[in-house]
C-alpha cells in the first residue's frame, strides 16, 4: 500500500510541475506578445478646428465611435471589465491629473486610434483601433478637437491585466484583446462618403461604429471578439427571414438602436450599446439600414443580445 501512495504522490508531484512549466510558458508567450513594440511611422498630420469640428467630433466619439462607452461620459476613465479573464480599466483622455493624453502629440493621436499603439509602441488592450482604422483624416481630426476641448477630470487609473486565464485564452487566439496585433497597419482606407441615409455611408458607419468589430465581417453574429464568456452572442444583422433581421420593418430597427427594443417588446442585453446609439440621427441610422439590406443573407443562428 505504501507503495502505490508514493506512485500515486510521484505522479501527483509529476502533474503539479507539468502544470506549473505550462503556466510558465503561458506567462513568457503573453509577456512577449503584450509588451510587444510597434515601429510605426507616422506622417505628419496637423489637428485643428472650429466649433463645427467640435461638435462634429462629439457625435462622432459618443454616438458613432462610442469612445465614452469606454472612457466614460466625462471621458476621464473608468473599469470596463472586470472578469475571471482579467481587468480592464480605459485610461482618462481628459487634461486632468491621471491623463495618459497631456503629452500627446498630434502624430500620437492619430497612432492611438487608428493602430491601437500607444506613444511608446506598445499596443492598447481593448482599444478596437481595427475598427477605427477606416475613420477617414477629418474624422480623426474631429473627435480629438472634441476630447481635447473636454474639461480636465482628475482620475487616475490602474495598467489592465490578464489572468491566468486571460492569458491562456489569449496565447490560444481565442481572446483578441490587442487590435494592433490583428490588423492591417498599412491596409488603404476608402474615402469617406459623405454623412447622409446612403447605403456608402451605411457601410462606413458599420465599419467605423463597431458592428463589423461585434457582429463579424459577414454581420452574422456569433461570440464577440475580445468579450468575455459571459457575454452574450452577437446578433446576426443580416437580411435572412430566419435568423438575422429579415422580418424587420425600418421602424422595428429605429426601435432597437434609439430604445433597445426587440419587435417583440423584449429589452436587448445592456451588452448592445443603444444608449449610444440612441444618439444617431434619423439619417445615421437610416443609412445603416439601407447598407444592412445590401448584405448577403446568412442562416447562421446567433442569439440576438
Amino acid at each position: 500500500m505504501r507503495t502505490v501512495f508514493k506512485w500515486i504522490g510521484r505522479a501527483m508531484g509529476g502533474l503539479v510541475v507539468v502544470v506549473l512549466l505550462g503556466l510558465l510558458v503561458v506567462y513568457l508567450l503573453s509577456e512577449r506578445r503584450l509588451n510587444r513594440v510597434y515601429d510605426l511611422r507616422m506622417e505628419h498630420v496637423v489637428i485643428a478646428g472650429d466649433q463645427g469640428t467640435i461638435d462634429r467630433g462629439r457625435h462622432l466619439a459618443v454616438a458613432v465611435t462610442m469612445c465614452s462607452e469606454c472612457h466614460g461620459d466625462d471621458f476621464g476613465g473608468k473599469v470596463v471589465l472586470d472578469e475571471p479573464i482579467g481587468h480592464v480599466e480605459a485610461p482618462n483622455l481628459t487634461s486632468g491629473e491621471g491623463s495618459v493624453v497631456r503629452n500627446y502629440t498630434d502624430e500620437d493621436w492619430v497612432r492611438a486610434i487608428r493602430h491601437g499603439v500607444d506613444r511608446y509602441g506598445r499596443a492598447l488592450m481593448v482599444m478596437p483601433s481595427k475598427d477605427y482604422h477606416a475613420l477617414s483624416d477629418d474624422e480623426v481630426n474631429a473627435i480629438v478637437c472634441y476630447i481635447r476641448s473636454l474639461p480636465p477630470v482628475n482620475s487616475v487609473h490602474e495598467r489592465s491585466w490578464l489572468t491566468p486565464l486571460g492569458r491562456l485564452l489569449y496565447v490560444t487566439g481565442q481572446l483578441p484583446v490587442l487590435s494592433a496585433e490583428i490588423m492591417d497597419h498599412g491596409a488603404d482606407r476608402d474615402a469617406a462618403p459623405a454623412p447622409g441615409p446612403t447605403v456608402e455611408y451605411g457601410r462606413h458607419m458599420a465599419a467605423m461604429g463597431g458592428c463589423v468589430g461585434c457582429h463579424g465581417e459577414d454581420l452574422a453574429g456569433g461570440p464577440i471578439p475580445g468579450g468575455p464568456p459571459t457575454w452574450p452572442p452577437a446578433a446576426n444583422l443580416t437580411p435572412d427571414p430566419a435568423h438575422g433581421i429579415g422580418k424587420w420593418t425600418e421602424a422595428d430597427f429605429f426601435r432597437a438602436l434609439r430604445e433597445g427594443k426587440r419587435p417583440g417588446g423584449d429589452t436587448i442585453s445592456a451588452v448592445m450599446p443603444w444608449r449610444y446609439t440612441a444618439q444617431l440621427t434619423d439619417d445615421d441610422i437610416r443609412a445603416l439600414w439601407l447598407y444592412l439590406r445590401t448584405v448577403p443573407p446568412l442562416e447562421r443562428p446567433a442569439s440576438a443580445r
